[in-house]
């Protein structure tokens, strides 16, 4: 339960600090989010293909978390910022409506942001559970899986509303017809993924050869030699591709 309860903190730190902002701050942090986190994944991928030729070593596991989070931030920060020149000033409203904005997007903003944290943890350099975290869980109090909630919205768009003249985008997974008793034709595969990266991390960190299926790779404690090769620590089914939009 330990990661349900950092959950918690993280959505009542973001709701107070939202909420303090009054109903038209609170709407415009909402907004700032959602298309901060729709951006960051739709080119997160992309730019950690970008530092994995950059980052030296082991670092190249770091890749995915740091582009997540990276581009989460940088876009928050543009949308902050932007919003702020448009709009310097706010209109009064009724203390009703002042009070309900606020705290109704401030839950809202909230919930989106805990859930983006917990999506990125995915793609964190982790064991494949921790902290009581399991891909395979509703990881907020088994109640609600915000992590996957913010996966399939993320489907939807690329698919529906971001589809480019017609022809779908897919964020995530590959397109199989002809599996009997199933009707959906789109198998994502995002958490089964990272899950699968994070176990190869955690089994392989720290010993000093491993066989991913590409030869022997140094790691750590080797013999010194010159000739290191990066490892390929990313783990099978890890795939590399360009924006969903």
């Amino acid at each position: 339960m330990v990661i349900s309860i950092i959950l918690l903190i993280i959505l009542g730190a973001v709701t107070w600090s939202v909420a303090s902002e009054g109903p038209w701050g609170a709407t415009i942090m909402f907004f700032s989010v959602v298309f901060s986190g729709l951006l960051a994944l739709n080119y997160f991928e992309p730019t950690a293909s970008l530092l994995e030729g950059i980052l030296p070593g082991t670092w190249v596991v770091h890749t995915d978390f740091i582009s997540l989070v990276g581009l989460f931030s940088i876009f928050l920060v543009l949308f902050r910022v932007v919003t702020l020149y448009l709009l310097p000033s706010y209109i009064e409203v009724h203390p009703f409506v002042y009070e309900g904005g606020r705290w109704g997007f401030g839950v809202l903003t909230g919930y989106i942001a805990m859930g983006f944290v917990l999506l990125s943890l995915h793609t964190a350099p982790l064991p494949r559970e921790f902290l009581g975290f399991r891909p395979e869980r509703k990881n907020f109090f088994e109640i609600s899986a915000p992590d996957r909630q913010w996966l399939g919205f993320m489907q939807y768009l690329s698919e529906k509303n971001f589809s480019r003249f017609g022809q779908r985008r897919i964020f995530d997974g590959q397109e199989q017809t002809g599996v009997i008793g199933v009707d959906n034709s789109i198998w994502p595969s995002f958490p089964i993924r990272y899950a699968t990266r994070r176990d190869t991390y955690s089994r392989n960190v720290g010993i000093e050869y491993v066989d991913l299926g590409g030869g022997e790779s140094e790691i750590g404690g080797g013999s010194g030699s010159d000739d290191d090769e990066t490892p390929n620590l990313r783990g099978p089914g890890a795939r590399r591709g360009g924006p969903a939009f």
